[in-house]
């Protein structure tokens, strides 16, 4: 099995089975996504614990892309503080819009959405996740959005 096909699967398998898909009830922070550009939205629930997000649920509804990374990046920032999480964001923010650049750092699963690059319209989907994390972490009152 070649890369690509081993990303395709990942996020094939994010889609059909998402991780931790569903409201976090004792939640500090809350914000709702979407991409009207293809419909995608989404709503974050985090809980801190310190300056770390001890945990966090993604639901919503959307295409492939943006399921499987919002599940991708549930599992990825969970336990991690905000300083971590930026930087995060900008690995997989690079990795998603620039396909001449390697990533700095390891970034495990989420390497899968490095196909994403290759289709420019579905970068939205597959950042709205990441913005609407952005927006709960600030606890930003207006919806994120990816316009």
């Amino acid at each position: 099995m070649d890369l690509k096909e081993l990303y395709r699967e990942v996020i094939l398998d994010h889609n059909r089975t998402p991780r931790n898909f569903g409201r976090l009830e004792d939640a500090d922070a809350r914000a709702e996504g979407h991409n009207p550009l293809c419909g995608d939205q989404l709503s974050v629930t985090l809980r801190l614990q310190g300056d770390r997000v001890a945990d966090l649920r993604f639901e919503g509804r959307g295409c492939a892309i943006s399921v499987a990374s919002a599940s991708l990046m549930t599992e990825a920032v969970k336990g991690r503080s905000r300083e971590e999480i930026a930087r995060l964001y900008g690995e997989v923010h690079a990795l998603l819009t620039d396909r001449t650049r390697a990533p700095a750092g390891d970034l495990g699963k989420l390497m899968a959405l490095a196909g994403v690059a290759e289709f420019p319209a579905r970068v939205k989907c597959a950042s709205l996740c990441w913005h609407t994390l952005n927006a709960a972490l600030e606890r930003a009152p207006a919806p994120a959005s990816t316009e």
